[in-house]
């Protein structure tokens, strides 16, 4: 070809067979997640063909990392964490120090070095939070008590090795590695001062996320949705996303994974969260698959046949080995069998985490080519199986059942009810904020039925749009010659409308000012609140904007003032006429 085109080489053939592999896996019943695994094999260096650029891949990866930890933060709930802290914390630091231990005494066998015995013991310690949710969602787990445990023990997980990206590079010469740049020169000094300066960088980037985030980010979010464009939204989205974490890393010193994930927990305190999610998604998914692709390519096939009993001992390990260290934990935690189980099952594989974290260390050299090789074996084949570990829990548990009815029926049962009596809360709490949510559209439209045709989305949109204002008995609200800049919609009170001099009365659910809007002239009728009233006020920006994307609602507004309009003309007539009898019975419609 004339050009380079190793980008787009790498992008489309990492789809192309992504998309081929990961149908095959769904139709063998296996996470698709194995698909793109196996298709990043076959693209990679170590199969015939060598059919994808490593290189670009691997920077196609780092936007995958970005985009799977933001999506990470954006889903992140504080509220349900703290509900299942009592087991969900104590236990997936206990069973991370567990497996990491276990992996240290299995690499010290082989002969490998405490720094390399570190980072693969984290690495084979951490289960995919990918794989577990499709695994709940496939078993409708995802809801109840079992399934938001496992849950929470895997974000603890996901946060212990976000601190561990962050902390690995500042120690990578202490463990024995290689460090550059501003490592190189913090390694010079003392470990505790290594320690020290690392985490006040972070807790600087914690701090200024935590106080400013909240504040700024929303606020955009709102602004763009202003606009009504659904590519602005999700590109401003993005660009936060992107920005945050490159940004931190910048200025911080900070890893992009933990930039990404501070910058989904802001914007999901966003009450656009949820459309940030949906919109982004997509791209997330995207990006995500060339990120197991990219890993796919990093695997060496022959390490299975020059090494069949190190990956078994891995496998194992990580199958067997993890689970039970989860299950006793679970238990001395006095938490019920059943529910040590699950969550067992769950932690039965590795996945994204245990990428990126063997990816850092092979940078800093604290992972060989042979290790990454070893953990990506263990991954395919463990996610693999990972649904007959949901089996084998349940076999176990019927077989448990039946040997011990009374130990099994009583045991922890206290602990369990207490905890799902505090997750019902919290869902009720959620629910009723939804459902206040949902209570204001609904109240909206019927006040206003003009919006009846808006889907749900804009209607929700529209509601942003607006500004509240109130006034006072007496106040003026609009006066004539005014510009007409605004559109109000009356949600209580009563306001008077004097029109040449006749008053007309407009209660809730009555609008007002669009004439002025409509035809860019200045305000033509005084208006003034009888009683105290509220309004949702429309600027003239956002009407026409909204309008244009709503022909409906512009035409039955227009539609409003012409009536309104002819009314009007006709009652001057008659003023002209019949005063008398105008000023008794008859009163002219709202001309503003």
């Amino acid at each position: 070809m004339p050009h380079d085109v190793n980008l787009i080489a790498t992008i489309a053939i990492g789809f192309v067979l992504a998309s081929i592999f990961g149908y095959l896996a769904d139709r063998l019943r296996l996470p698709a997640l194995v698909g793109y695994l196996i298709a990043g094999v076959f693209a990679g260096p170590f199969t015939p063909g060598n059919l994808a650029d490593p290189v670009m891949a691997g920077q196609l990866a780092e936007i995958g990392v970005i985009l799977l930890m933001f999506g990470v933060g954006l889903h992140f709930s504080a509220s349900d964490l703290l509900a299942v802290r009592g087991i969900a914390i104590f236990g997936a630091v206990g069973q991370i120090v567990l497996a990491t231990l276990m992996g240290m005494a299995l690499t010290h066998f082989w002969g490998w070095d405490f720094g390399q015995g570190l980072v693969f013991g984290l690495c084979i310690s951490v289960a995919s939070t990918v794989v577990l949710l499709k695994a709940l969602e496939e078993r409708n787990l995802v809801q109840n008590t079992m399934g938001r445990v496992a849950v929470g023990w895997l974000i603890v997980e996901d946060l212990a090795m976000v601190l561990a990206l962050v902390l690995l590079p500042a120690f990578a010469q202490t463990l024995g590695g290689t460090a550059g740049g501003e490592y190189a020169a913090a390694d010079q000094g003392p470990v505790w001062l290594v320690l020290l300066l690392t985490l006040a960088k972070v807790a600087g980037f914690v701090l200024i996320a935590a106080l400013v985030g909240p504040r700024v980010v929303p606020g955009i979010l709102i602004r763009v949705a202003k606009t009504g464009s659904r590519e602005l939204f999700t590109l401003s989205v993005l660009a936060l996303a992107m920005g945050i974490a490159f940004g931190s890393a910048a200025a911080f010193g900070v890893s992009f994974a933990l930039g990404a994930f501070f910058a989904g927990v802001i914007m999901g305190e966003s009450q656009l969260s949820h459309r940030a999610a949906a919109n982004s998604l997509p791209l997330q998914d995207a990006f995500s698959v060339l990120f197991f692709v990219s890993i796919g390519m990093l695997f060496d096939p022959t390490v299975i046949i020059e090494k069949p009993l190190e990956v078994l001992a891995v496998v194992a390990l990580i199958v067997i080995g993890k689970p039970i260290a989860a299950l006793l934990i679970v238990l001395l935690l006095r938490f019920p069998l059943k529910l040590g189980l699950i969550v067992s099952a769950s932690l039965a594989q590795i996945g994204e985490f245990s990428f990126i974290l063997a990816g850092l260390g092979a940078a800093y050299g604290l992972m060989t080519n042979e290790g990454q090789s070893l953990i990506l074996a263990a991954a395919i084949v463990s996610i693999t199986i990972n649904p007959l570990a949901f089996i084998a829990a349940e076999r176990i548990g019927k077989w448990a059942g039946r040997r011990f009815p009374d130990w099994t029926e009583n045991f922890g049962k206290a602990k369990e009810r207490a905890l799902a009596a505090e997750l019902r809360r919290i869902r009720s709490e959620t629910e009723k904020r939804e459902h206040e949510q949902a209570r204001k559209i609904t109240e909206f439209v019927e006040t206003f039925p003009l919006f009846k045709a808006v889907n749900a989305e804009d209607q929700e949109e529209l509601l942003l749009l607006f500004a509240p204002k109130a006034a006072s008995p007496g106040e003026r609200v609009v006066r004539v010659g005014e510009k007409g800049d605004a559109m109000y919609f009356l949600v209580s009170g009563t306001v008077v409308v004097d029109v040449n001099g006749h008053g007309v009365q407009l209660k809730g659910g009555s609008f007002f000012g669009e004439m002025a809007l409509l035809t860019g002239a200045p305000r033509t009728a005084d208006v003034t609140a009888v009683d105290y009233c509220n309004f949702l006020v429309l600027s003239q920006r956002d009407f026409r904007q909204f309008t244009s994307r709503h022909p409906a609602v512009r035409e039955a507004v227009q539609a409003m003032a012409e009536e309104r309009l002819a009314m009007n003309r006709a009652a001057a007539t008659v003023v002209d006429h019949h005063p008398d009898e105008t000023a008794d019975n008859e009163t002219p419609a709202a001309n503003r």
